[in-house]
């Protein structure tokens, strides 16, 4: 169902690209919160697992149809490379790396979508000025990691910006398969498919991994506790207003997300943890922010979504977004 004239005003717009910023851009400071007392896994498990329960609950109480067992092998395979492996590497490395510099290497991710959409069958080359921005992206990257300091302490955690770079891969891959697999119409209940899969993976990799013995009640903080509920019900809030900004406004316009989330986090990881903001660290920002953009903005025509693999007759397969949070 497409959005109305009166739904599509530049306010609403505006107010959803502004919930979007905010929202996405604050919860790297909520995560990096929340594994300081709560395991890491067990914390986005629970946390996708709630909010997968109340929008499903939602859908079903808005009248829509029942998945069908496509609907939920799809929304298995997207949960575990965007939830799973994506969000799930995000809340581990931010053990080890700051909640601001976790959100300028996961911006990564639309130069993964890039080489990725031009590796698939079909695939169309990307022009020159993608080429530079992949260039200048991984320019970013080596300032911000520093890798040849890393041995004398300078540089970044190697084993957090690993899971950082496969959180990006997994997530641009998933997102890519997104479009060809059976998902419900409703983007709630798709949503809701897809975090109830991801967290219950999540859950139980966290019980795999030792998390239950790590888990201390009287250990866990309240900032912790609120941390978690702020991801539960706004993170829930971002993503909604991200399905409808795809289906309300210019994908372009939409994709700025990407280069805004990381100013808002390395802000607010600044203003409230006191995390470290060097010279170096805003240089890499700048380049990182200026390689997104310049491939964002140099895919000015949207693709036309493949034919879904799995189709069913009551249920269509429907988009989800491309680039999201982790």
């Amino acid at each position: 169902m497409s959005p109305t004239s009166s739904q599509t005003s530049p306010l609403r717009v505006a107010l959803a690209l502004g919930t979007v910023y905010v929202i996405w851009g604050s919860t790297y400071l909520a995560i990096a919160v929340a594994v300081k007392t709560l395991p890491p896994f067990w914390m986005a498990g629970a946390r996708f697992v709630i909010s997968g329960a109340l929008l499903y609950g939602l859908a079903m109480w808005q009248g829509a149809p029942r998945p069908t067992p496509a609907n939920w092998r799809s929304a298995a395979l997207i949960g575990a490379l965007l939830l799973f492996i994506g969000t799930g590497g995000v809340a581990w490395a931010e053990q080890r790396v700051s909640s601001g510099v976790a959100a300028l290497l996961v911006s990564m991710t639309p130069l993964c979508m890039v080489l990725f959409r031009w590796l698939q069958p079909g695939g169309e080359r990307p022009a020159g000025r993608v080429w530079a921005g992949l260039a200048l992206g991984f320019a970013g990257l080596m300032i911000l990691a520093r890798p040849w300091e890393a041995t004398a302490g300078g540089g970044l955690d190697p084993l957090g910006v690993g899971a950082l770079l496969l959180a990006c891969v997994s997530w641009a891959w998933g997102s890519i398969w997104s479009r060809r697999v059976s998902l419900p119409t409703s983007p709630l209940l798709a949503t809701g498919l897809e975090m109830l899969c991801g967290g219950a993976m999540l859950l139980l990799f966290g019980a795999f991994a030792g998390e239950p013995a790590q888990l201390h009640l009287a250990a866990i903080s309240l900032r912790s506790v609120l941390a978690l509920v702020y991801l539960i019900t706004f993170g829930a809030v971002g993503f909604t207003a991200y399905i409808w900004l795809l289906r309300a406004a210019n994908p372009v316009l939409v994709a700025t997300y990407a280069y805004v989330n990381p100013i808002v986090a390395v802000f607010l990881g600044w203003l409230i943890l006191s995390e470290p903001v060097t010279a170096k660290t805003l240089a890499a920002a700048a380049v990182i922010v200026a390689a997104v953009a310049l491939i964002t903005t140099a895919q000015s025509r949207p693709e036309k979504p493949p034919k879904p693999v799995e189709e069913s007759k009551e249920n269509e397969c429907a988009e989800v977004p491309e680039l999201a949070e982790v």
